[in-house]
């Protein structure tokens, strides 16, 4: 063991140094590139060419929400990888005119005929990854509606012309893509349709390759053109269920015409004298506020950024709010969920009390309540509306089911739901289940203070907390915050019934040194190196007096921040 601990500490160093920062004459070693800044409006996407057509859609007279709707609808084509119309989407809205927030939960229902009885008769003891059966209803499209019929300035036509362009015309697949769109190749290429769309020469695409998707730009067409009604009461919801049921799944067009999104309250909790603002489940948002009311009964800036101190004392929050995740969070149409409990100060400061501030715990239980790879994105316009975004399929691209001639894949959502019977998230008929991907906001005194996500499955509450602790605790601007090296702990109990025994693992940047690490193992911890996983962010920061706006974009992707 020691022998191991050695060699671990060696390659760290060594990558710590090639991994080095040059020094810059201002702000954090670790930063990549300055805030972006800017008065009339803000797009931060994971790809630089969708946000340019944020930007472009703002400019010619679009509001903050036309510019997500037309930066998401290019992201489903650009970044296959990680998003698209098969999938759904969450939204944080801050509107101007009425000077409050909007919370938008766009997630898709199981099918009607699929409940836990189905999976005892066919002798199934846990949901596929992939296939028909984890497919559960898209929600994105219906999301887009929803937001542009309450927010939207302009038509949808003219909205999705960028996106359909760019699908007829082609574009250049970026590096990272490039490298997802191979790892996925080894799965999906044997699932109909998936090489007509995304092999279309019988090999992955690679950097540099120009793909066009003249489905996708027929589907995207017919949207514009027909509305909502087409794809979820049309011949597009006619195709995917024929094709879901030819491929052994239960979906059915009812399921597609059934389907709504809802408009939520989003919640809050107030850390230092700001609230940070999250959706309630079917998404796990609110353990970034559990995390937050633990960490705010320590004195973290006094702590120090990635110290072991630090990383010791989140990661045992984060064990303690994911114990509470994997128990409580699921569909509240379905169930009673104790929120306002959970993200109270008085639940956390009862958690915090199990933490041992000098030994890491190997499990921890829920509390006991009394009765009583993903796309985020961030716009901001003149006016001062601004919108927090998120948008996936899971396990990147989906469920590998790509129904015919309509250029995109379904999403397998549904294998996070439980086959435990009693579960707050067992499987049901019509039913949400819980969901990873979460958008986030930051007021300040009533006003919007920052736009924000942090996209990666589990990554992202920590990421959120990490997020709002760098900016308030460690005092960095909106870039640092993002390029700060991040902690991912993962082996927590999850929703779909497994629970942690061994206290999991922590993966560190590799700009956290050396000391924390050997603090850490000599608390109990167990520390792995990792190359990836850390989550991607976009933000953006509106200055209460000037309306000036700072944008900031994740520097681990392909990543871009642009204002005018």
């Amino acid at each position: 063991m020691e022998k191991k601990i050695a060699l671990f500490a060696i390659i760290l160093l060594a990558v710590n140094i090639l991994c080095a920062q040059p020094d810059r004459i201002s702000g954090e070693n670790f930063a990549t590139r300055s805030e972006v800044i800017a008065k009339k409006g803000m797009v931060a996407t994971s790809h630089p060419l969708a946000t340019q057509i944020g930007l472009e859609i703002l400019k010619e007279g679009g509001n903050a929400i036309d510019a997500a709707i037309a930066a998401n609808a290019a992201l489903g084509l650009m970044e296959p990888t990680g998003c698209g119309i098969g999938g759904d989407l969450f939204a944080i809205v801050w509107s101007a005119k009425d000077q409050k927030l909007y919370g938008l939960n766009a997630s898709g229902r199981s099918p009607k005929a699929l409940d836990l009885e189905y999976f005892k008769k066919n002798n199934l003891d846990k949901i596929p990854a992939y296939g028909a059966l984890p497919v559960s209803v898209p929600g994105c499209v219906d999301g887009w509606f929803e937001l542009h019929n309450k927010f939207g300035n302009i038509p949808m036509q003219e909205i999705l012309k960028p996106a359909i362009n760019y699908a007829k015309e082609g574009f250049p697949i970026t590096e990272l893509i490039g490298y997802y769109l191979t790892r996925s190749s080894r799965v999906f290429e044997k699932y109909p349709n998936f090489k007509d769309v995304y092999m279309p020469e019988g090999k992955p695409l690679q950097k540099g390759d120009v793909f066009k998707n003249p489905a996708l730009a027929n589907t995207y067409q017919k949207i514009a053109e027909g509305g909502v009604d087409v794809f979820y009461k049309g011949e597009i919801a006619q195709v995917m269920a024929d094709f879901l049921q030819s491929q052994g799944g239960v979906m059915t067009y009812e399921d597609f015409e059934n389907h709504t999104s809802e408009w939520v309250e989003p919640v809050s909790t107030n850390y230092r004298g700001y609230d940070v603002w999250e959706l309630p489940p079917n998404g796990q948002g609110i353990a970034a506020l559990q995390i937050l009311n633990i960490m705010e009964q320590y004195d973290v800036a006094k702590m120090g950024f990635g110290s072991t101190e630090y990383v010791h004392h989140f990661v045992e929050a984060k064990k303690l709010a994911f114990e509470d995740r994997a128990k409580y969070y699921a569909d509240t149409d379905f169930n009673d969920i104790p929120v306002e409990q959970l993200i109270s100060k008085e639940y956390a400061r009862k958690r915090m009390e199990l933490i041992d501030s000098n030994r890491a715990s190997k499990r921890y239980d829920a509390g006991e309540i009394e009765k009583g790879n993903t796309i985020y994105l961030t716009t901001a316009d003149k006016d001062g509306n601004m919108v927090s975004l998120i948008q996936s399929n899971y396990r990147g691209m989906g469920s590998g089911m790509v129904p015919p001639n309509l250029g995109f894949m379904l999403q397998d959502r549904g294998e996070l739901f439980s086959l435990e019977e009693g579960h707050f998230n067992v499987i049901e008929p019509q039913k949400r289940p819980f969901h990873t991907i979460i958008p986030a906001f930051i007021t300040k005194d009533g006003k919007p203070f920052v736009s924000f996500g942090l996209m990666g499955g589990a990554m992202q509450p920590q990421g959120h907390a990490q997020i709002v602790i760098n900016l308030i605790d460690f005092d960095m601007n909106l870039q640092e915050a993002g390029d700060a090296p991040r902690i991912r702990h993962i082996g927590s109990s999850q929703p779909t019934g497994e629970k942690m025994t061994d206290g999991g693992k922590i993966n560190l940047e590799s700009a956290i040194g050396y000391e924390t690490i050997k603090g850490l193992l000599q608390k109990g911890h167990k520390v792995e190196f990792s190359m990836g996983g850390f989550g991607g962010y976009q933000a953006i920061k509106r200055d209460p007096k000037t309306g000036v706006y700072f944008g900031a974009s994740e520097s681990r992707k392909d990543g871009q921040a642009a204002g005018y």
